[in-house]
C-alpha cells in the first residue's frame, strides 16, 4: 500500500488478534482533544486493476450483536455470506455506534462527524412533522456520497435513509444520484405503498411492487453494481432488516423449522434472506470482476433490541436505545482490496471511522476546512500494534451520556447518577464500579464535560409520547 501523511503513529502487528488495554498512567493522561480531530490520509488501497475501488457500505437495522455466525455466540444463526467476509477480511469486536437509535446513528456514520456538532441528536419522528418543519440532517454536513460523487464517483441509495423528508435532506439532495427506498425509520415488507410508512420510491416518485422489500432492495443491489461495473461506484445498501414489524415470507421461516418461540423464527428468517441478498451481491461482484476493487463495510446502525425485534446482544447489557454496550456496541466487518484476512480486531472504534477509511481508499481529499471526528483505520490494520484508533468515545442521547476511556465506561442510561464499569472484565456491565473507584469517576466526567462543551444543544426534541412531530428548539 502506498502511504500518504498519517495523523497517528502505528506499528506492525505480530499477532492475528489485535489486542491491548489502556494501563493507569494511560489513561489518567489521555487527552479529551485526541477524540475531537480525525484525519485522512491519502493512501490509496491497492488492488489488481490499479482502479480507485468501488466502495459498498451494507447497514443492517437493529442487528444484535450476536447475531452473526462469525461473532461465534448465537448457535441459532445462519450468516454463511455476511461471515465470508469476515474471514477475507477484518472484523471489529469492539466496533460502536455513536447512538443507540438510528437516524443519529446514520447522521454521523455518513457524515464522520459526531452528531450532536450539528444538533442531530435525536430520531426526527413522523414525515408529515419532518416536512412541516424541515427536520433532519442539516443541509450544512457533508455527505459521503456527496463527497464521493464531486470525486468522480456514481452514487446510489438503496434502502432506508432516515434522514429527513423534506426537500432539503432528500437523499437526491445530498449526494446520491440515485435512491430506490423509503425516507422514514420503519416500513412494512410486504406492502409497498403503506398508508402509515408512505411508499417506496425511486428518485422522487412511487414505486409499485409486491416483492419481499428485503429480496427488491438486494435485487436493486446487483442492478446498480452490474450498471456501474465500468466504476467508481459508491453504494450504499441500508436494509431495513432487521426492524419491527417481524414479517418474513414462508421460503425464508422454513429454513428454521427448530425454533420455537416466533418472532425469534421471524428474526433469523429476516436475516436469512439479507444475508442471501448480500451473497447475491458477492456473486455480482465476482461476475463483473470487481471482487479485488471493492472496499465493503457491514455493520450495524445500532445495538439489538431484544424486546422488540428478538435479538440478542449476549453477552452485553441492555439493548437499542440503552447507551450500555448492548445498545451501541455493533458489529462491524471490513473487507479491503488487498487488505488482512481474517484478522480479529479488539480495540474500540467507530461508526465515525467510515468516511475517513473510505477518503483514504479512494484517495479522496475531504471538503475543505471540514474536520471529521474518525479516523483512517487502514493504518491500523496493516500497522496496527502502539496507538490505538481511539484514546476516548463519547455519548450523549438527551439527559443519558456515556464515556469511554481505555477499559473504562462511564455511563448514565436511565438512571440518576452515573456508574462506572471496566470493561475488560466485565463487557456485561454488571459490577458498578464508582464507589470503590472515585478519582476514575471524576477523570471520566471531566473529560465528558470537555467535550459536550464542544457540542451544541439539539436542533429538535423528542416529543410527549403520542405527540406528533417532535418539538424542533428555537435557538
Amino acid at each position: 500500500m502506498r502511504k500518504g501523511r498519517s495523523c497517528r503513529a502505528v506499528s506492525e502487528p505480530s499477532e492475528r488478534k489485535l489486542t491491548t488495554r489502556i494501563g493507569r498512567r494511560e489513561f489518567m493522561g489521555a487527552v479529551a482533544a485526541a477524540a475531537v480531530a480525525g484525519c485522512v490520509s491519502t493512501s490509496r488501497t491497492s488492488s489488481d486493476s490499479g482502479r480507485r475501488p468501488n466502495v459498498i457500505i451494507i447497514l443492517l437495522d437493529d442487528l444484535g450483536y450476536a447475531d452473526l455466525g462469525c461473532q461465534g455466540i448465537s448457535r441459532d444463526v445462519e450468516t454463511p455470506n455476511i461471515d465470508s467476509l469476515a474471514r477475507s477480511g477484518v472484523r471489529f469486536a469492539s466496533a460502536y455506534s455513536t447512538a443507540p437509535v438510528g437516524s443519529p446513528a446514520r447522521a454521523a456514520l455518513l457524515t464522520g462527524r459526531y452528531q450532536q456538532r450539528f444538533g442531530h441528536e435525536h430520531n426526527p419522528g413522523n414525515l408529515a412533522g419532518q416536512v412541516k418543519l424541515g427536520i433532519g440532517l442539516p443541509p450544512s454536513e457533508f455527505t459521503l456520497g456527496r463527497i464521493l460523487k464531486d470525486h468522480g464517483y456514481a452514487t446510489g441509495i438503496i434502502g432506508k435513509w432516515h434522514l429527513g423528508a423534506g426537500e432539503k435532506q432528500h437523499p437526491l439532495t445530498r449526494g446520491f444520484e440515485e435512491f430506490f427506498g423509503f425516507l422514514g425509520g420503519t416500513h412494512s415488507y410486504t406492502t409497498w405503498d403503506d398508508i402509515t410508512w408512505g411508499p417506496i420510491y425511486r428518485g422522487m416518485a412511487a414505486a409499485l411492487g409486491e416483492e419481499y422489500l428485503t429480496d427488491a432492495f438486494s435485487r436493486e443491489a446487483v442492478s446498480f453494481v452490474k450498471r456501474h461495473r465500468r466504476g467508481p461506484f459508491f453504494l450504499y445498501l441500508a436494509y431495513n432488516a432487521l426492524r419491527v414489524p417481524l414479517e418474513a415470507p414462508p421460503e425464508y421461516l422454513s429454513r428454521f423449522p427448530h425454533i420455537r418461540e416466533e418472532s425469534r423464527r421471524t428474526l433469523l428468517a429476516m436475516l436469512s434472506a439479507a444475508d442471501d441478498g448480500i451473497g447475491r451481491l458477492l456473486a455480482a461482484l465476482r461476475e463483473s470482476d470487481l471482487d479485488g476493487d471493492t472496499l465493503i463495510f457491514v455493520l450495524s446502525d445500532n445495538g439489538g433490541d431484544p424486546d422488540g425485534n428478538a435479538s440478542s446482544n449476549t453477552p452485553l447489557r441492555g439493548g437499542r436505545g440503552t447507551l450500555y454496550e448492548g445498545g451501541i456496541r455493533v458489529p462491524f466487518i471490513l473487507r479491503r482490496p488487498g487488505g488482512p484476512t481474517g484478522i480479529v480486531y479488539d480495540e474500540p472504534i467507530s461508526t465515525l471511522d467510515v468516511l475517513p477509511t473510505v477518503l483514504s481508499a479512494t484517495g479522496s481529499g475531504p471538503p475543505r476546512g471540514r474536520v471529521f471526528d474518525g479516523v483512517n483505520l487502514l493504518p491500523y490494520l496493516t500497522e496496527g500494534r502502539g496507538r490505538k484508533p481511539h484514546d476516548t468515545l463519547y455519548w450523549r442521547l438527551g439527559e443519558n451520556f456515556a464515556v469511554r476511556i481505555g477499559e473504562w465506561k462511564l455511563v448514565r442510561s436511565g438512571r440518576p447518577v452515573a456508574a462506572l464499569y471496566k470493561l475488560s472484565e466485565d463487557p456485561g456491565e454488571t459490577r458498578d464500579l464508582s464507589e470503590a473507584q472515585p478519582k476514575i469517576v471524576k477523570a471520566l466526567a471531566a473529560d465528558y464535560a470537555r467535550w459536550q462543551a464542544q457540542m451544541i444543544e439539539p436542533l429538535w426534541t423528542l416529543a410527549p409520547p403520542g405527540a406528533e412531530p417532535p418539538r424542533r428548539n428555537t435557538r
